[in-house]
């Protein structure tokens, strides 16, 4: 089992060490205090109601002083040295999740107001957290090892099942911001998540035609499960499968390279999980992120985002756990920029097809056997369900 200890920073954010279960650590001993002496934690930004398109939008002004790109030996989620007293206060840890110091959401919880018009505001309530994947200032989530990614699906679960718990808040959303081409702000492996007061606007869509296919069918089927199905049936835009888990590139790929990985059963988040399906996410995942960085001679950028249900009670029965994995790179030297059509519009235009993109991601050559030889990657017929 994964060993969890929670401890507080000096201006009082929660940080949570899970140490890998093989190799467990006595960490109350390690704990050490963190004496930078941090000033109070503000007060959080505003959300705003956008009344033309009936949505929120946080206003986080205070989030420009935020840490952008610091050398190495000035990162503040490296282990602690004594040149370099950073978020994290203990010498070495596995991996570490801690509130951010410059949150979009947060420290206050609370719901977003109830009436909206023209003109509605409040406070940003929510939580904002970091998700530090390895004590290493380098490197990526690929090359994590089984046991290490393991965890930070432990952890993951972890929050979500804590964060969801918390008052006011509507969804839960664990990503990984991956490279310089999408705008990251620390090159050290993490990721983050937010916990949102007001069910997003594209959990918002997805949500609701999740719904209206479960109420046709009576409750007894789902969307993503339907669309699981008929992916693997079809087979040519299938990348890998396992036991308990499958990914493709969706027919209708919005993105040059976009990956949909679905457990084979409806779950609503990461927590609801089984341990064996956490085990056999963390082959596939890695799996599935080898094939990505294999594409190309140099590392893609990418966005790994977790579609975990919201909490809202009528959109959460159709709701069913799955990861979009997307990035704008179309070619070794080309990027896709959100221009007229995809950011006015919101109608995206492929530059790749799906089908081409899969058989690729199959045939690409791994550069080592580090994931369980039960996933496979999938064969144009596909592994009929």
């Amino acid at each position: 089992m994964t060993s969890i200890t929670s401890t507080s920073l000096s201006d009082g954010r929660e940080l949570i060490y899970f140490d890998d279960a093989a190799a467990p650590k006595s960490r109350a001993a390690q704990l050490t205090t963190d004496h930078r002496g941090l000033p109070a934690r503000g007060e959080p930004g505003e959300v705003r109601y956008d009344a033309l398109a009936d949505e929120w939008v946080a206003v986080a002004a205070h989030r420009q002083t935020r840490t952008h790109l610091p050398p190495a030996d000035q990162c503040p989620i490296c282990p602690t040295t004594a040149a370099n007293p950073s978020e994290i206060p203990a010498s070495d840890y596995d991996v570490v999740v801690f509130e951010n110091r410059f949150p979009s959401l947060g420290p206050a919880l609370g719901p977003v107001p109830e009436a909206t018009s023209w003109g509605t505001k409040g406070p940003a309530y929510g939580r904002c957290e970091v998700v530090a994947f390895t004590p290493s200032h380098t490197g990526s989530f690929s090359e994590l090892g089984e046991t290490r990614a393991r965890t930070v699906i432990e952890a993951w679960a972890h929050r979500t099942e804590a964060l969801s718990a918390l008052p006011g808040i509507k969804q839960v959303f664990p990503f990984e911001n991956r490279g310089a081409d999408i705008g990251v702000t620390l090159h050290h492996p993490h990721g983050q998540i937010y916990a949102y007061p007001y069910v997003t606007p594209r959990a918002g869509v997805l949500g609701a035609a999740a719904r209206r296919f479960h109420d046709a069918h009576d409750g007894r089927d789902t969307l993503t499960g339907s669309l699981l199905r008929s992916e693997r049936e079809d087979g040519s835009r299938m990348v890998l499968e396992g036991e308990n888990f499958s990914a493709y590139v969706p027919f209708a790929a919005r993105w040059p390279l976009e990956i949909h990985l679905v457990p084979h059963r409806q779950v609503p988040d990461l927590a609801a999980l089984s341990g064996e399906e956490k085990d056999e996410l963390a082959s596939v995942y890695l799996n599935l992120l080898q094939r990505v960085d294999a594409l190309y001679p140099t590392p893609t950028p990418y966005i790994s985002a977790w579609h975990q249900a919201p909490l809202d009670p009528v959109l959460r029965p159709a709701g069913y756990l799955h990861l979009q994995l997307t990035s704008p790179r179309r070619a070794a030297d080309k990027l896709k920029y959100l221009a007229g059509s995809e950011a006015a519009m919101g109608a995206f235009i492929n530059d790749t097809t799906p089908e081409s993109v899969a058989e690729r991601l199959r045939e690409v050559t791994l550069p080592s056997p580090t994931t369980s030889p039960a996933v496979l990657a999938a064969t144009p017929e596909g592994a009929h369900a």
